[in-house]
């Protein structure tokens, strides 16, 4: 089995262990249809279904592998037999394009793939042709037939993630390039997320703003970092207000 260096280790039991071993020839992008941390995607597949895939991609670029790349992972119907799978972060209908960050971490995935399995830097021709493909390319990839990752998204994969993945294997050094700026909902997306980490157990009144704290300092940090204007800001309010997901949590 092998691990890729690029992300953090978060491996799935008993599939890690128990699932038949496999040459990858595949690399297939999906969306989960969810603006989920890759914690949280690991969650969902090791609590809440006998599916998962290999990596897992967040908005703000953390990738985590949860099985290795030699063994099964059942997120590609038929192409299971042969495809490394990458779940990524996306809204809810998986409309949105993958943010500056995901496009790097594919890219460098990708590259990686090519330089440890040998995977062709070409288009999957078809549902068994090596090479690289998304979800919806061909419905022997799904059951039923899929428009996963999203129109915005397989048009970012044929024009700009697959030619990167080919030229920066051939040779070519990264181009730097200013970070793309989150989506209004994006921002709302992360920030849930990152309110939802803080923990807030007492519930005495003096040690409220106290424990509130953390809360606005993540949110801050969300906002800042997402570098939308001012207006683009406000676009992710409504009637003035950011609606987060908070759990309190009683001792």
């Amino acid at each position: 089995m092998a691990w890729y260096p690029g992300a953090r280790k978060m491996e799935l039991q008993p599939e890690s262990d128990a699932q038949a071993a496999i040459v990858p020839t595949q690399f297939i992008v999906h969306s989960i249809a969810a603006p989920w941390t890759v914690q949280r995607i690991y969650e969902y597949w090791r609590d809440s279904t006998n599916l998962e895939s290999h990596f897992g991609l967040a908005y703000d670029g953390d990738i985590g592998q949860f099985i290795g790349t030699e063994t099964r992972a059942d997120a590609n119907a038929s192409a299971n037999v042969r495809a490394v799978s990458i779940e990524t972060a996306s809204n809810l209908d998986h409309t949105d394009p993958w943010t500056s960050q995901q496009v790097e971490q594919l890219v460098r995935l990708g590259v990686w793939l090519h330089q440890r399995h040998g995977i062709p830097l070409r288009i999957c021709r078809s549902d068994t042709d090596p090479g690289y493909g998304y979800h919806g390319l061909f419905g022997e990839w799904s059951l039923g037939g899929t428009a996963c990752p999203g129109p915005e998204r397989i048009r970012q994969f044929k024009e700009v993630v697959f030619p990167e993945i080919k030229r920066r294997a051939e040779g070519g050094a990264p181009v730097e390039e200013d970070d793309m700026p989150y989506t209004p909902e994006q921002l709302t997306a992360i920030v849930s997320e990152a309110v939802k980490s803080v923990d807030v157990r007492d519930t005495i009144a003096y040690a409220v703003w106290y424990k509130l704290n953390p809360i606005f300092d993540a949110v801050f940090a969300a906002v800042e970092d997402s570098k939308l204007t001012p207006e683009e800001i406000a676009a992710a309010y409504k009637d003035g207000v950011l609606k987060v997901e908070l759990t309190i949590l009683n001792n």
